[in-house]
Formats: C-alpha cells, sequence, structure tokens
C-alpha cells in the first residue's frame, strides 16, 4: 500500500520503492487510459493529472522515466547523516545495507523555567553543550563519511554519490559547515528525512527510505 501525505501548495506526495515503482506507473497509466510523458511529468490522458517523478539520491541526473527505471536497477552508494540535538547517527550505505556507521548521544540540557542570573547561567551551559555536540558530531561524520567522500577515497567507482540528512535541519546545518566536510557537502541531497532520535535501527530504516521514488501528484 502507498501511503500519500499532503503537499505544501497543493496536491500530495506519494514515495515508492524502486521494487514498486514500475507497478505504480503502469497503475498511473491505467487509471488515466494512458498518459503522455515529458521528461519525468506524467500527464494523464482522460483528466491532465499529474505525476512529477523525483529520483532518489545520487540518481538525480536520470532526466527521464526509462533512464530512471534502468539506473534503479543497481543502487548507488549513498552517504547518511541523521543528527538532533541528543544524538547523532552517521554511516555509508550499498543499496540498503550500512556497511559502516557510528551512533553517539550526547547530553544537552533541556530548558528551565528559572528567570534571572540562573536562566542566563543555565542558557550559556545549554548552549555549550549544543555546540560540543555539534562538534563531536562534525568529528564523527569525518571519521566515518569522508573517507568514502569524491576525491578522497582512490577509488572513485567506489566514492558516495549524495549525502542524505535527516532529522534536525538546524544541527545538520551547523555540523556541515565544518570545512572537513565541505567535499560531502557538496553532495548533500536537498530532501531532508524525518528522523526520530538517531540510533543504528534508525540509521538502516534511513538507508531504505532514501532509495525511494518521491512523486508530487496533482491535483
Amino acid at each position: 500500500m502507498v501511503k500519500a501525505r499532503p503537499a505544501a501548495g497543493g496536491g500530495r506526495w506519494v514515495e515508492i520503492s524502486p521494487e514498486r515503482i514500475r507497478g505504480w506507473l503502469d497503475g498511473f497509466y491505467s487509471r488515466h487510459d494512458g498518459a503522455t510523458e515529458q521528461g519525468l511529468v506524467l500527464t494523464g490522458v482522460s483528466n491532465g493529472d499529474t505525476a512529477t517523478l523525483y529520483p532518489p539520491p545520487g540518481l538525480t541526473d536520470a532526466q527521464d522515466v526509462d533512464t530512471l527505471l534502468a539506473r534503479i536497477i543497481r543502487p548507488p552508494r549513498i552517504a547518511v547523516l541523521l543528527a538532533r540535538k541528543g544524538a547523532v547517527a552517521a554511516g555509508v550505505a550499498d543499496g540498503t545495507t550500512i556497511t559502516v556507521s557510528k551512533v553517539e548521544r550526547f547530553y544537552v540540557q533541556g530548558r528551565t523555567a528559572a528567570g534571572g542570573s540562573s536562566q542566563q547561567r543555565y542558557a550559556r551551559r545549554r548552549a555549550n553543550q549544543a555546540q560540543a555536540a555539534t562538534q563531536r558530531a562534525a568529528d564523527i561524520a569525518a571519521r566515518i563519511m569522508l573517507p568514502h567522500a569524491p576525491g578522497v577515497i582512490a577509488d572513485p567507482h567506489d566514492a558516495v554519490s549524495a549525502l542524505v540528512c535527516g532529522g534536525d535541519r538546524s544541527m545538520i546545518d551547523a555540523v556541515l559547515t565544518d570545512r572537513r566536510l565541505s567535499p560531502l557537502a557538496l553532495l548533500r541531497h536537498p530532501h531532508l528525512l524525518e528522523s526520530a532520535e538517531p540510533r543504528l535501527a534508525i540509521l538502516e530504516d534511513a538507508a531504505v527510505t532514501a532509495r525511494r521514488i518521491r512523486v508530487h501528484l496533482m491535483p
């Protein structure tokens, strides 16, 4: 079963695994008495409904449906970075298999209801803890993912082709400002995965989710 969710600005999003995309496309053609294709946009003959396909990370150069279907057979190697204030998970995925990873939790003090100087003291302490967590997350990302970046790894065929991020966007942004990670930041995919508190099982789920083809349906 394919679940849909509303899209900002209208329509809805569905996410489809590579194993099911051919069947889903056949269904779209059947429901709309055929469809025309322009690049990755399908337009139903019967009513003008459209389906715009967004290739998964690492395959964004696929510019038409046939190319996309041919290339998803062998999913690319990708780096995955999940971060929240309290934890980070970094890994490299071949298909849906995490081949190398590291998960670490941090302590970042929660907000306090105290006022005056106590509140300021807690705020400073919390900010320092958050900064330390961000630095530690960058260290982990550099150690786990950077050796697999293009221009760093000896064989370019073994390099990751995309960086997929999930969790807290502000923390991800802060982690990727580390200069060491610039070769990976250049590969960052624009779609941010929803993520619970990072741990190994969540990282493994993210590798599966990242392979899905996102489809924007209108209306």
